[in-house]
């Protein structure tokens, strides 16, 4: 079984909601204070205003870590209420305008807005990490980039059982995760490349760093690892990544879930794929390596059609419905669910098949609420008020 710790910490980044106009808000600063005395360094703020960030602590388990999501979204929930504000997770807001909103302060943020512009600006979007614990030996960065090699073809899937943004700026944009679409604008982004093996990893951080590309403030102090002297590999922002720092894989494709049990799977899955390509790996097998460009063309699938599209087996050359290829990933990880204490958690994957992701589930309130006669304002109102309400849903089970 694994030679990694396959620890979960997991990011969540929630939506500040004024519950009178249902406009994002920026209040960020406001709730810091009194968050900061319950939760202290599990709560951050984000790039605008009008985000908040919270990050689990190290846990040993899924079970550990969904008792840890549900206590950080309750916190920031009643943190939020007691300022007359609410949270929504979800990846867009259905209405709110990137132009509209604050930046916060800081250098880091003002570093990021004068580098990279509107690009940045328009990062009105927001999402859930997870990270899985390998260890900072040279053995343990050698597995993460191998594991990481292998585990970039099923990013797409991932993310097609993940889908909450549909909207963009009032609009219906057609298509299931457009954060995708938003954040692909930042440099060093979208699918990871292959690497033959840490060496070259650590190679392209350095050359980047050299160059000034992943460049740090004079005035900021350099993390412990063993990259920290050649810049800031936090600058690389593709959809799963190394982070030597913390001697984590940091997955980060994922739309946010709205319903917290769904993080929690999509949590749970992804540590027992990681469990099955070590797996495989302690028995001389591998998972088959694809080439970017044929991960991309999954990419945009799971995008644009989430679970009701078909993403390309390229084993056998075939376009298959994302349903059924949601099956076979849980046959596949079935060997290893129980030694993680998760088969419960990777069950729920089958849920999230049978009622939809939360941009499924949000199209439908709002088109049935059109339907209902509402104006399409009102109609995204709806909208509004269900992510809100699904947010905080799940709190008082076990």
């Amino acid at each position: 079984m694994p030679t990694a710790p396959l620890t979960l910490g997991i990011e969540e980044e929630y939506q500040i909601i004024d519950p009178v106009t249902r406009e994002l808000t920026s209040y960020v600063q406001e709730m810091m204070g009194q968050g900061r005395v319950v939760l202290g360094d599990q709560l951050k703020q984000e790039f605008m205003r009008s985000q908040i960030e919270v990050g689990s602590h190290i846990c040993r388990s899924v079970k550990e870590a969904r008792q840890e999501l549900i206590r950080l979204r309750r916190t920031v929930s009643q943190v939020a209420e007691e300022h007359g504000r609410e949270i929504a997770a979800a990846s867009t807001h259905p209405f709110s305008r990137w132009q509209d909103q604050d930046i916060s302060e800081g250098a880091r943020y003002d570093d990021l807005a004068n580098e990279m512009r509107d690009a940045a600006r328009r990062l009105l979007i927001f999402g859930m990490h997870v990270h899985l614990g390998f260890g900072q030996t040279p053995e343990a960065f050698e597995l993460m980039i191998d594991v990481l090699n292998q585990l970039r073809y099923f990013l797409p899937h991932l993310l097609a059982l993940t889908t909450s943004s549909p909207f963009w700026h009032g609009r219906d944009t057609g298509l299931k995760s457009y954060r995708s679409l938003v954040f692909e604008n930042m440099p060093r982004s979208g699918i990871p490349p292959h690497f033959s093996g840490y060496a070259e990893y650590a190679g392209y951080v350095a050359l980047m760093g050299k160059v000034g590309s992943l460049s740090r403030r004079a005035d900021t102090a350099k993390p412990t690892g063993t990259l920290g002297d050649v810049g800031d590999p936090t600058k690389i922002w593709w959809d799963a990544r190394p982070h030597p720092n913390l001697g984590t894989l940091e997955v980060r494709i994922c739309d946010v879930c709205t319903h917290v049990d769904d993080a929690v799977a999509i949590a749970a899955l992804l540590q027992a794929l990681v469990a099955k390509l070590i797996q495989l790996r302690n028995q001389n097998r591998s998972w088959r390596i694809y080439r970017g460009i044929f991960i991309e063309e999954n990419k945009w699938r799971a995008v644009r059609y989430g679970l009701d599209g078909k993403l390309i087996d390229f084993g056998i050359a075939a376009e298959v419905p994302m349903r059924f290829l949601a099956q076979e990933l849980l046959t596949l990880v079935d060997d290893v669910v129980d030694d993680l204490d998760s088969r419960a958690e990777v069950a729920h994957i089958r849920t999230i098949l049978e009622r939809g992701t939360s941009a499924d589930r949000q199209v439908a309130v709002y088109q049935h609420a059109l339907h209902g006669g509402a104006t399409p304002q009102e109609a995204l109102n709806a909208v509004v008020d269900h992510l809100i309400a699904e947010t905080s849903a799940g709190w008082t089970q076990p």
